[in-house]
């Protein structure tokens, strides 16, 4: 019996041995596409090269790529671990032609791995194939060439309601690359139910698709016409999960080796018997997205792509406690998770601190969540008058508290409450709906700039170059010249114009010739052309005219100082915090830099002294910056860390400065870190959960910004009549200074609230015998109404006092009432009725609560409604 992981090798050995590039699986995070929450198919960091954006070196790929789909529309979470081939985490295998070969070849390639006796050596009559109703190629390929009866080939028509759109025909969004497919099924037998595709039993069990081949052939614009694309190619995919349930005979993917043994770790750790449970599947699942979502840089949040992830380690972590489990458990799978994952688990293992610390945090967090949710819970039964629980409040404690409508229905249960299911599935609809709208985010897929051939960079040793004009665009339309007072997008044969990449911003500069002069603001990269934005300011510009092509030279210079720094600066974070401490964005420039990391926890100051302490001592040795080309798994060997952003090749650019940092990187640098003279941390934050910023400038900006805060001292420090050096003594001094006057004030103003309070014992009413005060008291902050309050309580014997005050556009309430009635009124309830009048709410003991709000134009109604209620309640 074949295991996954010699599955997975197999796939990729055979489309090795018919020409085909092995390409490691891409990050989970999808690279510079705004269109995806999460890489969910094989052909994702292929879409550039099918959108003829970008071009590699080679014309036919395999990988086997890891795949998440549990957030927007592909988002089948709940059920997952409940039917036999729904996942979180998969792994999808592909081959790939950009423009090579075509149908005969792709399904002939498929045909023989999947039927070889050499290979996987399926019997042809267990196979089924579709094909696109109307794709008589593919069908005479695989009837006439591949042998395959006319009874095992199923036409698949537009069955989704609109031309071209059927499970047989693929499109990569409402235009773009598009085209039909053909499927290839499995026969799992007959003792399984489910009918065959296109049939109204294609949802059972029996006959699985196994392997999906796209043959991308046209170009649908706008208008939903079809174009020929002039090189058309094909995007397979095989999921190999479903693959191994083949080869390993059994009909679930939770029955395959690597489930199996995570089933029964599962199982080790929390302490059962039962492997048929249900929540063990679903942990065994979730583990892998987890595990890899963490390793790919996704830190569990409350938005966006954490989000998706804390939801999924919830659930993983509710079905533990389902299954019995008393302690944090879900971090200890992941070294079974590395050891069945094999070869495929490289990332996890090189992360496996990171990813058990995180998974650890998050359950521990999660554990405090659900205490506070059963508060929240208990808060709201007390409150239900008609035996019924909203479906809005059992769905905030699904969604915010991780709570399953079982678990709020058991709770419920023992209550004689009910829950309302209908409006909670009415918000559950509703949030579905958000998070499609949210991952749906448009493309036309026509509307962006394409040249064939390339731009040859030069920016590496000048700052100025002749080139030649290949191609134009104005308003993004390609136009063969263009005039004075037009903006456009020149594109030139050669250029030592650096395009925006790794965070390092594009230069800026001129192009002129003697007819005309062309203002470049920036450059941005299409494809493998650069493209140089700017304004025509004189004469006029064809294709085919030369240029000399002259960067801003100190600009740039200013950008090379930033853009090393960056590289010292993430090494010595990484010394000083730990290794732990990966890039999530950068932005260098001319005037500084801004550098984004993992980091779960605050940055203390000593720490971040001594990070810029590092820093200037590896500028101060200047070090020379070695830069050299050489094969990405040399330069893995070599230990070159890469930057986020970045998309990288067979063949690499290595930037070294001493052992101390060693990154791949496209950019641009200095000679020597001496280079770079100063650097100086200004500012650090949090940008998102887990995910902290620094900002820093280096050279003239650096000495710039030293003097900048050299001049503020000086200026308080005449402000203050001292000298700088003084300014910590005269601080203290005036704040020690402050205190005592405010304590003076305090006393005073306290002392005028007893003689206050006096005068106010005159304006008490009597309501059966006890004493009302009921005051409007401008002015008068919080600490004071207390003493008053207290004051007038000792004075009146049974009493009620209320008063408000409006400080600063915003109103303070308070209610005192003596011990002795407290049974018949509570202050918390008075206040809070007082509070509804002025948009606040509040609480306290039942002799003494306090209230905030905010519309002050409606105290005196309060002060009304509070001399009513006395009135019916005393």
């Amino acid at each position: 019996m074949k295991t996954t992981a010699e599955i997975r090798q197999s796939f990729l050995n055979f489309f090795h041995s018919k020409g085909h590039q092995i390409v490691e699986s891409s990050s989970l995070v999808p690279e510079n596409d705004p269109t995806l929450l999460f890489t969910n198919a094989g052909m994702n960091q292929f879409k550039d090269v099918f959108l003829g954006l970008d071009k590699r070196a080679y014309t036919r790929a395999t990988t086997a790529q890891r795949c998440v789909r549990a957030g927007g529309k592909h988002n089948d979470l709940e059920n997952v671990g409940y039917t036999a081939r729904h996942h979180t985490f998969f792994e999808m295998m592909g081959n790939f032609s950009f423009g090579d070969y075509f149908k005969q070849d792709a399904i002939a390639f498929g045909w023989e791995y999947l039927t070889s006796p050499q290979w996987l050596g399926l019997p042809k009559e267990k196979l089924y194939v579709t094909v696109y109703e109307t794709d008589d190629e593919a069908y005479n390929i695989w009837h006439q060439q591949m042998g395959v009866p006319a009874e095992h080939i199923i036409r698949i028509g537009d069955n989704k309601g609109g031309a071209y759109n059927s499970d047989n025909f693929w499109a990569m969004g409402d235009t773009g690359p598009c085209g039909p497919c053909t499927e290839i099924f499995y026969d799992h037998g007959e003792q399984h139910w489910g009918g065959l595709p296109g049939s109204p039993e294609e949802d059972g069990d029996r006959y699985i698709e196994v392997w999906n081949i796209v043959f991308m052939q046209f170009n649908r614009l706008a208008d939903g016409t079809l174009e020929k694309l002039p090189r058309p190619s094909v995007d397979t995919g095989m999921g190999l999960e479903r693959m191994t349930a083949v080869m390993q005979h059994v009909n679930s993917n939770y029955e395959i080796d690597i489930f199996q043994t995570l089933i029964a770790k599962v199982a080790e750790i929390v302490g059962t018997q039962d492997l048929t449970n249900k929540s063990l599947r679903v942990i065994a699942d979730h583990i892998r997205s987890c595990a890899y979502l963490i390793a790919d840089g996704v830190i569990p949040s409350n938005e966006g792509r954490g989000y998706v992830l804390r939801r999924i380690i919830r659930r993983a972590v509710r079905h533990g406690h389902l299954l019995g489990a008393k302690e944090t458990f879900f971090y200890k799978l992941v070294p079974t998770l590395i050891e069945v994952m094999a070869a495929a688990a490289k990332i996890v293992k090189e992360k496996q601190a990171n990813v058990e610390k995180l998974l650890r945090l998050e359950e521990e967090q999660f554990a405090r969540t659900l205490a506070r949710g059963l508060t929240l819970l208990d808060d709201a039964l007390a409150e239900v008058k008609d035996g019924v629980l909203s479906g809005e409040v059992a769905f905030k404690l699904y969604d915010t508290y991780g709570f399953p409508l079982d678990l709020t229905a058991d709770v419920c249960r023992e209550r004689n409450i009910q829950i309302d299911e209908a409006g909670f599935d009415k918000e559950m609809e509703a949030q579905r709906l958000r998070a499609q709208s949210a991952s749906q985010f448009g493309m036309d897929y026509n509307n962006v700039i394409r040249v064939d051939g390339t731009t040859q960079f030069e920016g590496y040793n000048k700052a100025e170059s002749q080139a030649k004009v290949t191609a134009l665009f104005h308003d993004g339309k390609s136009v063969d010249s263009i005039t004075a007072g037009q903006s456009a997008v020149v594109i030139l044969e050669n250029t030592p114009f650096y395009a925006e990449m790794g965070g390092q911003i594009g230069d800026s500069g001129e192009l002129v010739n003697n007819n005309c002069q062309f203002d470049v603001k920036d450059t941005q990269k299409y494809g493998q052309v650069f493209g140089h934005i700017g304004e025509l300011t004189v004469g006029s510009l064809s294709v085919g005219d030369s240029v000399d092509a002259i960067v801003d030279n100190e600009r740039r210079q200013h950008t090379r100082l930033n853009h090393s720094a960056t590289h010292l600066l993430h090494s010595a974070l990484r010394q000083v915090l730990g290794e732990h401490v990966a890039q999530k964005g950068s932005l260098v420039s001319d005037v500084g830099l801004r550098f984004d990391f993992v980091q779960p926890e605050a940055i203390g100051k000593q720490q971040l002294a001594e990070v810029e302490r590092i820093v200037n001592f590896h500028i101060r040795a200047n070090h020379p910056v070695l830069t050299e080309e050489m094969g990405i798994e040399q330069a893995k060997a070599k230990g070159a860390m890469a930057l986020f952003g970045e998309k990288y090749g067979d063949v690499v650019r290595v930037v070294t400065m001493s052992p101390f940092s060693i990154e791949l990187c496209g950019g641009l640098h200095v000679q020597r870190t001496g280079d770079i003279g100063l650097f100086k941390l200004v500012s650090e934050s949090a940008i998102a959960a887990g995910i902290r910023r620094v900002e820093a400038v280096t050279g003239e900006g650096a000495m710039a910004w030293l003097h900048n805060q050299q001049a503020i001292l000086a200026q308080v420090a005449d402000a203050l009549k001292s000298d700088v050096t003084s300014l910590p003594e005269k601080i203290d001094q005036l704040q020690e200074k402050a205190k005592k006057t405010e304590k003076e004030l305090q006393q005073l103003k306290q002392k005028a609230a007893v003689q206050a309070g006096a005068n106010l014992v005159q304006s008490a009413v009597k309501i059966n015998g006890i004493s009302v005060i009921v005051q409007q008291l401008d002015g008068v902050d919080t600490k004071v109404l207390r003493v008053m309050v207290d004051d007038l309580k000792n004075q009146l014997g049974s009493a009620v006092i209320a008063f408000a005050s409006v400080v600063d556009e915003k109103v303070n309430l308070i209610v005192g009432i003596t011990a002795d009635i407290t049974s018949k009124v509570k202050a918390g309830e008075l206040v809070n009725l007082m509070a509804q009048q002025v948009g606040g709410k509040g609480g306290g003991r039942p002799d003494m609560a306090m209230a905030g709000g905010s519309q002050p134009e409606n105290v005196v109604e309060a002060l009304h409604v509070a001399s009513d209620w006395l009135k019916v309640n005393l």
